[in-house]
């Protein structure tokens, strides 16, 4: 991923202290308490009904395979995490997917052809099973469907007919960020069976794609204004009113939230955030996984709850060029550094995959 402070440079099955912790640099944790660990877990976060104990590295991997910069994370009907990682370009014998089941053991591996460039997964029951939808943004430019074992059904390239990219953007690789170059990031489903498609790092826009995977239109354009987007990063369906289901935008680079209705006209605009990089929903809460060390529930009346909020501690995550994503001696249990994707599980559980070096997937256990 791109520095994610310059502008060019998830999720779950879809059906419908009060004690203070160690400082550093005499920081504390506004609302967090330890519990037990000498491992550094057991750091509760939260407030009110809205508190999650967290273990940090939750799933562990096989010694034939390593971490690298962990990206998004879906969970299937039968609450098995999956985790995308951006891999290595070239590193074709390595998986870029990985399983594990409710207790964090792995079960499987796929997905080399995303290395180098794996970027956006999610999970989705349809009528003939479960299937991924997964992103590569980099080199890959590309977009495809997988079964839960990696099997592919289809694979997409840049929608050409969508007008916006240079010729031969389809199949020619490119390492030019800009409007006319397609780097996909993360799919949102739609209630008929089709899906809403993040152009986040190329074109700026969205994609309306129908139930046979067809490309219908475009959705905004480049800018600041409403119904414009600076880097739409990740995307959801916000159907907490069912009867007016709306696309809720992860606009990151213009650190705000854009809600539109399923035909792309803008509602409403929600700002206060600092680099929101996706969105996930369960029950009444939206889930907000915030590239600057902090996760963000916003509950039935968009009232902000923030998990792992200080702004010292967030200094000290951005300073040197964002040193610290490299540097895990320094990261601290129950703050975030830079979370990149958050799910719901099925019983409310929360999972972050966070854009750091070394990889990293915490459980925030709902207490």
């Amino acid at each position: 991923m791109k520095n994610p402070i310059q502008p060019l440079s998830r999720r779950r099955f879809v059906t419908s202290s009060a004690a203070s912790m160690a400082s550093i640099g005499g920081l504390n944790l506004l609302t967090t308490r330890k519990a037990a660990a000498a491992t550094g877990n057991g750091v509760v976060i939260g407030e009110g009904e809205h508190q999650y104990e967290v273990t940090h590295h939750w799933a562990v991997l096989p010694d034939k395979y390593k971490w690298q910069t962990t990206h998004n994370v879906a969970v299937d009907s039968e609450n098995r995490l999956y985790v995308i990682h951006e891999g290595r370009p070239g590193q074709t014998d390595h998986p870029s997917i990985f399983v594990f089941d409710e207790k964090g053991t792995f079960i499987k591996a796929f997905g080399s052809e995303f290395q180098g460039g794996g970027h956006g997964l999610e999970v989705r029951k349809e009528a003939d099973g479960e299937f991924l939808y997964v992103t590569g943004y980099q080199h890959l430019k590309k977009f495809a469907k997988l079964t839960l074992d990696g099997e592919k059904v289809w694979e997409k390239f840049a929608p050409m007919e969508s007008g916006i990219y240079a010729e031969g953007e389809a199949s020619k690789p490119e390492k030019v960020w800009g409007r006319d170059r397609f780097m996909p990031t993360n799919v949102a489903f739609l209630p008929d069976g089709g899906f809403i498609l993040a152009d986040g790092y190329g074109a700026h826009t969205l994609h309306h794609y129908n139930a046979a995977g067809e490309w219908q239109k475009l959705i905004g354009s480049p800018g600041k204004e409403d119904g414009q987007f600076n880097l739409p990063h990740g995307l959801w369906i916000d159907d907490r009113k069912a009867d007016d289901p709306l696309i809720v935008v992860a606009d990151r680079a213009n650190a705000r939230l854009q809600w539109l209705d399923l035909d792309g006209k803008h509602r409403r605009t929600m700002t206060n955030f600092i680099l929101p990089a996706n969105v996930d929903r369960r029950g009444d809460l939206l889930l907000v996984p915030d590239l600057s060390a902090r996760i963000t529930l916003l509950d039935t009346n968009d009232k902000m709850i923030h998990l792992g909020e200080d702004p010292a501690w967030r200094e000290a995550v951005l300073k040197d060029k964002m040193a610290m994503r490299k540097s895990p001696d320094g990261w601290v249990s129950g703050k975030f550094v830079h979370p990149h994707d958050a799910c719901f599980d099925a019983d409310g559980n929360i999972f972050v995959a966070e854009w750091v070096d070394t990889g990293r997937v915490s459980k925030l256990r709902k207490v």
